[in-house]
């Protein structure tokens, strides 16, 4: 058999998929293989490249296959689907990995470390938490407003509003008893809540790439440990724009014929890290105005002076970003002049 160059997989549970092209480009492996058979495939074959589609169980995959010797390259899903030719099923997705993987101007996803992965374990238990939190608040007050108890917006007005449920005599004793159910259930969540918190703001404090995007305004503890933790090689991005672009906070293109036609944001990339970035930027907007402008960013100004608050906010959300990854490849300080961004400087 003439010898590999490059070998697309097609990983799942149990089955795995492999392809395989020579120096003339021409399929001379097409396996499939079972889980407990791939380390001793792995370690019988010379070293080579891989390509490998980012997704579940990837990142451990890849770090083995390193160990092997070989040469792991990771590749966003989107970025495979259009060199699939007909159909879909294994052989052809292994192909077209085989295949994107060569291209020069791919772009990979850089494989995590175990401990990259189990810091990340903590962003998503606490965003579980909150959801979980979120939906049983919602779920108190709907009860709460059947017996005609109201209580006022905030997550931060549930704790007073079981404390009336609980003084309350008119209530029935079989609601009475699951309100207390209620109670006991939405404490739990919050003590587990603020447990979590404390392991992320322990990380967030032994970090020192962390603790500096902190200084940014609209940047707190969390936001600072999301944007490290998920992206781990920042220099991969060719520019601040990519870097925003990849988080989904610049406009969809619809430009042709010379005509260009910007549309809302495309909104690609970690939902999750996106959405703390534009919570930043309104948490700061808010900031100004009740400040009055006091050393504000003359841009941001103008922006909020034409612009809704919301459409502002994301347009700040995207300097943020920015900001961040120049901080982040460059080992700078944000040196912090005022309340906005846009009136401090890196150091």
């Amino acid at each position: 058999m003439d010898p590999i160059i490059r070998i697309g997989i097609d990983t799942s549970k149990h089955v795995f998929q492999l392809h395989g092209v020579n120096a003339a480009e021409e399929p001379v492996l097409r396996k499939k293989l079972r889980r407990h058979d791939m380390v001793a495939f792995f370690t019988k074959l010379p070293p080579t490249v891989i390509g490998i589609e980012a997704c579940g169980g990837s990142h451990h995959w890849a770090r083995l296959l390193q160990a092997l010797g070989h040469e792991v390259k990771m590749l966003p899903p989107q970025f495979v689907k259009p060199y699939v030719k007909r159909g879909k099923n294994d052989a052809a997705d292994a192909e077209a990995l085989c295949e994107a993987m060569s291209r020069p101007t791919m772009r990979f996803v850089p494989v995590k470390s175990p401990d990259q992965q189990a810091a990340l374990m903590l962003v998503g238990l606490r965003d579980r938490l909150i959801r979980q939190r979120t939906q049983l608040a919602n779920t108190i007050r709907g009860y709460a407003a059947e017996f005609g108890l109201i209580a006022a917006t905030g997550i931060c007005r549930i704790e007073p509003l079981l404390e009336r449920i609980k003084a309350d005599d008119r209530l029935p004793p079989l609601a009475r008893e699951l309100f207390i159910i209620h109670a006991k259930e939405y404490a739990q969540l919050q003590a587990r809540l603020e447990e979590v918190e404390d392991k992320l703001m322990a990380w967030h404090r032994a970090d020192e790439c962390s603790r500096r995007l902190a200084r940014i305004p609209g940047v707190g503890p969390i936001v600072a440990s999301m944007l490290v933790l998920k992206t781990p090689a920042p220099e991969a991005f060719r520019s601040a724009r990519h870097f925003a672009a990849w988080l989904g906070l610049t406009p969809k293109d619809h430009s042709t014929a010379g005509k260009v036609r910007l549309g809302v944001i495309t909104r690609a990339g970690d939902e999750a890290l996106r959405s703390v970035l534009v919570v930043g930027a309104t948490a700061v907007i808010r900031q100004l105005r009740r400040s009055q402008g006091a050393a504000a960013s003359p841009w941001l100004v103008a922006l909020l002076k034409r612009k809704p608050p919301k459409l502002a906010a994301v347009a700040l959300a995207n300097k943020i970003a920015r900001i961040a990854w120049k901080l982040m490849v460059s080992g700078e300080r944000y040196a912090v002049q005022g309340i906005v961004v846009g009136t401090g400087r890196a150091a």
